[in-house]
């Protein structure tokens, strides 16, 4: 339905032989010298970083535009196939926290390039965990902004059927405002209007990839919405999502994010710069957040929240309208307490045992941890 509606408004006619390939002309194309100018014959000084699929260059264009060149790692059947996915996702995408696209060059060049509108600010990983990262140089309230208008981009591709498929903190860029642009659609699928899940061999990162997602090779929104508490974590916590230094059972941020929310050991998850233990606001913000993750995080993925659902909590927290007697009304916490899930695999390849006893989450512990 969406390509469909993205041909029609192309307009363009098409060859037989062509058809599959004809959305990328909806974009300016490069041509394969222009961006080798660009990017100085990709200089590895002008690498910004490791995209899905792709190495990200920084390069500056004959008309003083500055840009973000995808360059693919290999020109097979499948890249050009993941080539042609990211530019007709994009092309059909207008969100202010989505990262545009400028161009691409042929599928038929020597090389598979796509041309992003620069980001000049990093990622959120980088002002958290990376050469970014600086004490204060994230406060809460521009955390709780990040958190609102990545789940707003989200919400959006959910919206527009389209499954993002490798939520994290290195696919969240920044500009100079810290305003949010969701990047990297690599692994982007399209979602039929008429299944309730696709059957797919899981890709995604460690850390992030729903484990439900990663057990029965069904894709769903509520795969993004995994990976996206997990991002809400990280958030809280300013920790890594999957760290071999902690202890084994902590070596997932998810896991470790389940235990001290189960014990109500808040103060021992969210990160005590952010000012959690004097300022009360902050105080209230971050646990109402990290309850939000917990639902977002959950084994069972119909227990889990939509991306709307999670786009409005957060608006409710930043807003103060999540008041705690409304929260306590809405959570069924019995049970639950004493109930170990298991989260995201620490790789990809790892195996999951089976888990029979998923709690009834549709709240969380408010009225326990008073």
């Amino acid at each position: 339905m969406l390509l469909q509606t993205c041909l029609q408004r192309l307009d363009i006619p098409i060859h037989p032989q062509d058809q599959k390939w004809s959305v990328y002309f909806g974009v300016p194309v490069f041509s394969y010298s222009e961006l080798l100018e660009a990017t100085k014959n990709f200089d590895i000084e002008k690498e910004l970083g490791d995209g899905g699929f792709g190495t990200v260059y920084h390069g500056k264009l004959s008309d003083g535009r500055e840009v973000a060149v995808k360059r693919l790692y290999e020109h097979n059947y499948r890249r050009v196939q993941q080539f042609m996915n990211e530019v007709k996702i994009l092309t059909c995408l207008h969100h202010k926290n989505l990262v545009s696209l400028y161009g691409c060059t042929s599928c038929h060049s020597r090389e598979l390039l796509l041309v992003y509108e620069y980001v000049p600010n990093g990622t959120v990983a980088d002002h958290i965990h990376g050469n970014r990262a600086t004490s204060g140089s994230l406060t809460w309230p521009t955390r709780m902004r990040i958190a609102i208008e990545t789940a707003s981009a989200l919400a959006y591709l959910h919206a527009s059927d389209i499954i993002h498929r490798d939520v994290k903190t290195n696919n969240i860029l920044l500009d100079v405002n810290f305003c949010v642009k969701v990047a990297d659609f690599g692994l982007s699928r399209l979602f039929p209007n008429d299944v309730t899940h696709v059957s797919t061999a899981p890709q995604g990162t460690p850390g992030y990839v729903d484990p439900e997602y990663h057990q029965c090779y069904q894709l769903t929104s509520k795969s993004d919405v995994y990976s996206f508490g997990v991002v809400l974590i990280e958030l809280i916590s300013s920790l890594l999502a999957v760290d071999i230094a902690r202890q084994r059972h902590e070596i997932n941020l998810a896991n470790l994010a389940i235990n001290k929310i189960q014990m109500c050991a808040f103060h021992e998850l969210i990160d005590p710069h952010l000012g959690f233990e004097s300022d009360n606001e902050v105080n209230r913000m971050t646990i109402s957040v990290a309850e939000l993750a917990f639902q977002c995080i959950q084994q069972d993925k119909e227990m889990r929240p939509s991306m709307d659902e999670v786009l409005e909590a957060l608006k409710k927290i930043q807003s103060g309208e999540d008041a705690p007697e409304d929260r306590e009304n809405a959570y069924d916490v019995a049970g639950i307490l004493n109930v170990q899930l298991p989260a995201s695999p620490n790789v990809v390849t790892d195996n999951w045992t089976s888990n029979s006893t998923t709690p009834n989450v549709s709240g969380l512990i408010s009225s326990s941890c008073g």
